[in-house]
């Protein structure tokens, strides 16, 4: 078969400019249009390639490498509506903040617009998502167009990965022949005596000391102030952030995906029940703040987020690393564009150490309620309830794990009831966007990157949406244990005023799927267990988590009576803590 040395020394260019760099996973689709990337990709000593045959999962899958490792990871597909099935992962990657570098194969310019087969309308495919779009130049054989390749290839690694991370886009049209000559001698030279062709060096945003003053004078003599923290994975922010609460007194009320209710460390001022003291309208009044500190995107708490937009006397300020603005609330008073870890140390470094004060002791207090409270009623419910499934993984999941949770009411689940440990616990989910779709897979991806245990919680409608997303572990030999809670149907609309409308809620909203999943599992050679009660829960854990490969534990849970316990649960805890801040 003829081959095409010029095709292969330009493709050649590109991938080793991007192993160069630190690129060192590709997340390949099969398709024809897109032979020469996926053959040099596979070829690079440097570059480990996972196949996955669906684009959507795979386009998730590379999405969870990226998150676990915070590394570009590439994205390749062939032409047409494989493209297409990347755009929902492309979603989720810009608006949490993912670097993904997306490569699209193509018909050459003659061919688009005229008929020809696996032919779709490419450019700016994934609209104003992606940070840079490139319609890659035709293959040539010249030096010029070889370093034109590797700066697309540097490029595409700096804006993926600068403030903040994202999307690259780059679109390759390829004319036949499309087989690269492997056997190419010097496949990988660089042209000149380079260690890269095109290396960009990005620093850390800070402000000046005139600034860092500016921000204390303004919270100067404010006790009723909170710090608020979202999602992020910097540990060193987390010590930066405690000194930050323990100089001003202020309350942290901490997500689950901020990273701080897990691991060893002093925790008091952080707060992890303030989802659920919040709804209540009394207790919210005694612990209204006058002012805020937000770092990272807005928690998971809805009554939070309901507190801050509808008090807009509180002085908002958010700390964001990026120019983007993140405040739903509309009301933020400052926008401070600064590393949040550089932050936090600075502004440190300037103040002198608040006394202790009444506002501080009450959130305390209502935390520390909540938690006893809240241990001792769950302790009594013997039913499959979603609120202790996430306590009962608190206690057996291994020190060191990795936790995927679903979106929909899984995340919102661990929010009230993810309690702060001295275990080691890192809590991930796809907040961007917020989908249902691609969970399966973007944990997959997590738990290939990552060196600990992973695990996932999921919803049955989620796990459904990403079905195919398992063919991955059978492929790729992947390790993972997928906790299934299983209400058949979509169990957070029975928490919403479409409840109350019975006679359309179950067709349009509770959306009953009745699957046996332990065929799906089978079919892709995986372990099913099935839950009946909170010992076969406590007996997986001990005996058989383990076990190497893909495993699915199915909880059966009843969405109709979960509501009731839920509400009449958190009523008995706010009613105590309200008799006690009366006191």
């Amino acid at each position: 078969m003829k081959t095409n040395d010029s095709l292969t020394r330009f493709v050649a260019s590109f991938v080793d400019e991007l192993t160069r760099l630190g690129v060192k996973k590709a997340v390949i689709s099969p398709g024809s249009r897109s032979t020469p990337i996926a053959m040099l990709m596979a070829e690079h000593p440097e570059l480990s390639c996972y196949m996955n045959i669906d684009e959507r999962s795979a386009g998730f899958f590379a999405l969870g490498l990226a998150k676990e490792n915070n590394k570009p990871v590439v994205l390749v597909c062939t032409s047409g509506t494989a493209a297409a099935n990347y755009y929902p992962a492309i979603v989720e990657a810009r608006y949490s903040r993912v670097p993904l570098i997306v490569v699209t194969a193509d018909r050459p310019h003659e061919l688009r617009d005229v008929g020809a087969p696996q032919a779709i309308d490419q450019i700016q495919l994934y609209g104003s998502y992606p940070k840079w779009f490139v319609d890659v130049a035709l293959p040539e054989e010249t030096v010029g167009m070889y370093r034109y390749v590797r700066t697309i290839a540097g490029r595409a690694v700096a804006v993926s990965t600068s403030h903040p991370a994202g999307v690259v886009h780059l679109n390759f049209p390829f004319r036949e022949p499309l087989i690269p000559n492997l056997g190419m001698s010097n496949l990988w030279e660089m042209e000149n005596d380079r260690p890269s062709y095109l290396h960009t060096m990005q620093g850390l945003p800070e402000l000046s000391t005139i600034q860092v003053q500016a921000i204390a004078d303004i919270m100067k003599d404010v006790t009723k102030g909170l710090i608020i923290c979202g999602e992020q994975n910097d540990k060193s922010f987390i010590s930066a952030v405690k000194e930050l609460s323990r100089k001003l007194k202020y309350p942290i009320l901490a997500d689950p995906l901020s990273q701080l209710r897990s691991g060893t460390g002093d925790k008091k001022g952080i707060i992890d029940g303030y989802d659920s003291i919040l709804k209540d309208q009394e207790i919210m009044n005694v612990l209204k703040p006058e002012l805020i500190i937000r770092f990272g995107p807005m928690p998971v708490s809805k009554p939070l987020m309901l507190m801050l937009k509808n008090n807009p006397d509180i002085t908002q300020i958010i700390i964001d690393p990026s120019e983007e603005y993140r405040d739903p609330t509309l009301n933020a008073a400052h926008m401070v564009v600064c590393n949040h870890t550089a932050f936090c140390e600075d502004l440190s470094g300037i103040i002198g150490e608040t006394h202790q004060n009444t506002y501080y002791d009450d959130w305390i207090l209502s935390n520390n309620i909540f938690q006893d409270m809240m241990e001792h009623e769950l302790e009594n419910i013997n039913e499959l309830f979603e609120g202790k499934i996430v306590r009962e993984l608190q206690h057996v999941l291994p020190n060191g794990s990795r936790l995927v949770v679903g979106n929909s009411m899984p995340i919102r689940d661990v929010d009230t009831f993810f309690r702060n440990t001295d275990k080691e616990i890192g809590v991930l989910a796809n907040r961007g966007a917020n989908g249902i779709d691609g969970v399966v897979s973007t944990a997959l991806g997590i738990s290939t990157a990552s060196t600990e245990p992973t695990f996932l919680l999921i919803g049955d409608l989620s796990f459904f949406h990403d079905l195919n997303g398992l063919l991955a572990a059978k492929m790729n030999d992947l390790d993972i244990t997928i906790i299934l809670v299983n209400n058949d149907g979509g169990g957070i609309f029975s928490f919403l005023p479409q409840s109350n409308e019975e006679k359309h809620f179950e067709t349009l909203y509770g959306t009953p799927i009745g699957i046996d999943f332990s065929k799906v599992v089978d079919m892709y050679q995986g372990r099913y267990e099935k839950i009946n009660c909170w010992a076969d829960l406590h007996t997986y854990f001990h005996d058989k988590w383990s076990i190497k490969g893909l495993k699915v534990v199915e909880i059966e849970t009843n969405r109709t009576t979960r509501v009731k316990i839920h509400r009449e649960l958190l009523d008995r805890v706010s009613q105590e803590i309200r008799k006690v801040l009366k006191q």
